[in-house]
């Protein structure tokens, strides 16, 4: 589809060899997920600027996600300072947290306060900023500044996607801002991503696998990847 642009359904169902209706409610799905646009009766590819919806990312490699959650939950211990940032990785790692004791957690993730909610031995700071509705986060200045201020122990955050030689990619410069300020607030560094969002294009570029302490991955890890981590002494963590 990305070489003709926009087709109509009739045509885009003769050269599938599907009806017309079977392709529209094909379309109807894939529209819902943001990987196509539907309109005036046909399609086109979504700009690589969109990012799925919240609850369809939920579905996507979920078991990678827990397992990473899994490894996350591993690596911190009771009484530690957490900064947790945004996405549905994120979210799991909040789940896996739940049984730890004396943590302090920092996020601009509503899904994340949700997830710890019934976590009785956790003290939980929110960001300030403005409700990015679509993916419950907190995004803007108050956001970053509020990151900005804090100095703790681990800093743990997803992004849109990972190049084959290790930049780091994302979909909206607001949510970059706040990721960067993450990053930035903690002793140790740690990227969590399954293994969908290497190679994942996405349209701005901020940073690196090398300002990195380690990348846990729900999946194996490209060659060169493996290459950029391990000359920047980043752990390569792949499960």
């Amino acid at each position: 589809m990305s070489s003709y642009g926009e087709l109509s359904a009739s045509a885009l169902a003769e050269m599938l060899d599907v009806t017309v209706q079977t392709l529209r409610a094909d379309l109807r799905a894939l529209d819902e997920l943001r990987i196509v646009r539907r309109r005036h009766g046909g399609a086109m590819l979504a700009a690589a600027s969109d990012n799925i919806d919240y609850q369809p990312r939920l579905a996507v490699s979920r078991d990678e996600k827990n397992r990473i959650a899994a490894a996350v939950a591993k690596m911190i211990p009771n009484g530690a300072t957490v900064a947790l940032g945004t996405g549905t990785t994120i979210e799991a790692v909040a789940r896996a947290l739940v049984g730890h004791e004396g943590l302090t957690v920092a996020t601009n993730n509503i899904h994340v306060v949700l997830a710890l909610r019934m976590a009785e031995h956790i003290t939980i700071l929110l960001a300030g900023g403005k409700v990015r509705l679509r993916d419950l986060d907190l995004i803007g200045a108050e956001s970053s500044e509020f990151f900005g201020g804090l100095r703790f122990d681990h800093a743990v955050f997803s992004v849109g996607g990972v190049s084959e030689t290790g930049d780091l990619l994302d979909f909206n410069l607001d949510e970059i801002r706040a990721r960067q300020a993450i990053s930035c607030c903690a002793r140790e560094r740690t990227l969590v991503i399954d293994h969908a969002k290497i190679g994942r294009l996405a349209p701005h570029c901020w940073g690196s696998i090398q300002g990195l302490d380690r990348i846990i991955c729900g999946g194996p890890l490209a060659k060169s990847l493996k290459m950029a981590g391990r000359a920047s002494g980043c752990e390569l963590i792949e499960l």
